[in-house]
C-alpha cells in the first residue's frame, strides 16, 4: 500500500511500479468511472504528468499515458470530453501544493521510453463477457467472439436480410468507436487482411450478403463494406439513451484488446527500464518540499518519515 491522494470522483493510490486509480461511485461521478471501478496503470505505460487549473476552485492533476497503452483511449481515438478522462484527478484548489509534491514524484518515477509510443497495451482492458443495447440491436462479446442480434424496430432491411452476426477477433484487425455523444455514432468491426479470403464468389445482389449471416467474419469483405453503419452488418448504431459511452466504450476496449492479444506474430513485450538513481540536488530539493508540507499539516508525522527514508534510499 502507497500514500493515498483523494479527488472529487476517484482516489490515487501510488505504489512503487504503478497507480492504482479507484472511481467513486457517486451520484455525480461520471458513469464510465462507476462502470471501470478501477484502474491499475504501471509507472512505464505513462508520458507525463501535468498539473493545471480546474472550474470553480479546484486543480487538476493529470496522468498522460503514452500512445498505445490503454486499450479504452485506443478505443475512444480522443473522443472522450475531459470530464470523463479516468486519468485526470479534479482535486479542491486546497489541495494543490500537495498535488504538486505527488506529481514531481511521479514525473522522476517516468524513464526515457516514456517519450515513445508503447508497443503493446500496459493497462488492462475491461473484462469479458460484457454487453450493451444498441439502437439498431444488442451487441454481445464473451472474450473471443462478437455478437450482433438485431432488433425489429431498429434494424435495417439490410441487416434483416444479412442475419443476426457472429464474429472471431482472430479475423478482425481493429474496431472503429464513434462516440454516441457525436452525430451519427456506431461501433465498426474492421477485417483483418485477408479475412476476406473465404468470402462467397459471384454477385452481391443483396446488401450485407457478403457477410455470409451467422458466422458473417467468414465474409467480412473490405471492398464491398457499406459505407453508412445502419446498412453494414459488421456495424450497430446508436442514438439516444441507446450504446452510451460507459456501456459502448468498454466493449470496444475489451474486443480490441483481444484482437491484439490473438494477432498473429505479436511485438514482443515491451523490456522495462530498471530504476534510476536520482540527482542528490534532485532528492535535497524534494526532501525540502516534503518539509514544507510536513510543516503545513498536509502530511502526517509517520507519513513524512517514511516518504524521506524513500527518498534518501535513492541515493
Amino acid at each position: 500500500m502507497g500514500d493515498v491522494l483523494a479527488g472529487i470522483h476517484a482516489t490515487w493510490e501510488f505504489d512503487t511500479d504503478s497507480l492504482l486509480i479507484r472511481f467513486e461511485r457517486g451520484i455525480r461521478t461520471p458513469k464510465l468511472f462507476q462502470s471501470l471501478r478501477e484502474r491499475r496503470v504501471p509507472h512505464a505505460a505513462l508520458s507525463s504528468v501535468t498539473l493545471t487549473p480546474g472550474k470553480r476552485g479546484t486543480v487538476v492533476l493529470h496522468a498522460v499515458p503514452r500512445p498505445g497503452a490503454d486499450p479504452l483511449l485506443e478505443a475512444a481515438a480522443g473522443q472522450l470530453k475531459d470530464g470523463c478522462d479516468p486519468y485526470r484527478l479534479v482535486l479542491p484548489v486546497e489541495r494543490e501544493t500537495l498535488a504538486e509534491y505527488y506529481a514531481d514524484e511521479l514525473r522522476a518515477l517516468l524513464g526515457k521510453e516514456a517519450a515513445l509510443p508503447a508497443d503493446r497495451f500496459m493497462v488492462a482492458a475491461p473484462e469479458a463477457p460484457l454487453s450493451f443495447k444498441a439502437y439498431d440491436g444488442r451487441a454481445g462479446f464473451d472474450g473471443d467472439r462478437i455478437s450482433f442480434r438485431w432488433s425489429w424496430t431498429g434494424a435495417s432491411s439490410a441487416k434483416w436480410k444479412a442475419g443476426d452476426q457472429t464474429f472471431s477477433v482472430r479475423e478482425l484487425s481493429g474496431v472503429e468507436w464513434r462516440s454516441p455523444e457525436a452525430f451519427d455514432g456506431y461501433l465498426r468491426l474492421v477485417p483483418r487482411t485477408g479475412a476476406a479470403d473465404a468470402a462467397p464468389a459471384g454477385p452481391m445482389d443483396v446488401p450485407g450478403a457478403a457477410y455470409g449471416g451467422v458466422g458473417g467474419a467468414q465474409g467480412l469483405r473490405a471492398d464491398v463494406r457499406p459505407a453508412q453503419a445502419d446498412q453494414d452488418p459488421a456495424a450497430v448504431v446508436f442514438g439516444l439513451g441507446y450504446g452510451p459511452v460507459h456501456e459502448s466504450l468498454p466493449f470496444a476496449a475489451a474486443v480490441l484488446e483481444s484482437v491484439r492479444r490473438r494477432q498473429p506474430n505479436p511485438a514482443p513485450p515491451a523490456a522495462l527500464v530498471g530504476a534510476v538513481r536520482r540527482d542528490p540536488a534532485d532528492i535535497a530539493e524534494r526532501i525540502r518540499h516534503l518539509g514544507e508540507l510536513h510543516r503545513a499539516g498536509l502530511v502526517t508525522d509517520d507519513e513524512y518519515g517514511a516518504k524521506k527514508a524513500q527518498l534518501l534510499a535513492e541515493l
